[in-house]
């Protein structure tokens, strides 16, 4: 059966725990998919894979291409799409052309969405009024690179408080489930019991409802990782060494055979 937002919603409250990772193509989709991948996001994370410095100049027309693979490797997962930078902050209209042209163009099941401040509370209450679900993103939010770098967030009393209530208008605009991303786990933790929703983690720590990383991070084919990733195969190695030994059998004459 796929999953399906409300489904995730169960979960927390069985105490179920939500597998997340992100896809940028069919193969990647399909692997993730059948090996039981909750929720697969098409994150602009995929700046990596498309060889840009960070996640800012991702398009929609981009996100689009690739979420159009992605959803024809999955067949059980949640699927999520990102919406990019500035193709949804500078109006309601704006956002709901651009998360409406998501769902009918990919076959997503949702939207994510960066942000907990007042004017995006209220792009994202329209958004779910008009039958678009929405996934929150709070903590560091990497659209906002320039503004808050890449630093973890929420150390102060300050700025855990101002995440806290962020996390809490966020549930009650409307948004089925939430990114925590590099807060401390004490907060995250905090968050998680506060909310009716699930919250899905990224470097905070081991009590959110569900975990998620970037796939080419767990691959290792990331050539940096975060600090909160962890590397579980090197496939950047392991690639480089079989295209390095077909060249070698090439030029040795030892493939082909005949």
């Amino acid at each position: 059966m796929p999953i399906t937002t409300h489904k995730l919603i169960q979960w927390k409250q069985e105490g179920r725990t939500i597998v997340a990772l992100t896809a940028w193509d069919y193969a990647i989709a399909q692997l993730l998919d059948s090996a039981g991948v909750d929720l697969i996001l098409v994150g602009d994370s995929m700046a990596v894979v498309l060889g840009y410095e960070n996640t800012l100049p991702v398009t929609l027309e981009e996100i689009i291409h690739h979420a159009k693979a992605v959803r024809r490797g999955v067949s059980r997962a949640l699927m999520v799409v990102d919406l990019p930078f500035l193709t949804y902050q500078e109006s309601i209209q704006q956002a709901m052309h651009s998360a409406g042209r998501v769902l009918k163009e990919t076959g997503a099941q949702a939207v994510k969405l960066e942000g907990g401040y007042p004017q995006m509370l209220e792009i994202i209450a329209r958004l779910v009024q008009a039958g678009i679900p929405v996934m929150g993103h709070v903590g560091l939010t990497p659209q906002s690179v320039h503004q808050l770098g890449l630093r973890q967030q929420g150390k102060t009393d300050t700025d855990a408080q101002r995440i806290l209530q962020e996390a809490i208008a966020l549930e009650q605009a409307g948004v089925f489930s939430l990114v925590l991303e590099h807060i401390p786990a004490d907060l995250a933790l905090q968050i998680t019991q506060k909310l009716s929703i699930p919250t899905i983690g990224i470097g905070a720590g081991k009590d959110c409802d569900g975990q998620i990383l970037v796939t080419s991070d767990v691959l290792g084919l990331s050539a940096r990782q975060p600090p909160f990733a962890k590397v579980y195969t090197n496939l950047r190695q392991t690639i480089t060494k079989a295209v390095e030994d077909y060249g070698m059998e090439v030029r040795e004459g030892k493939f082909p055979e005949s």
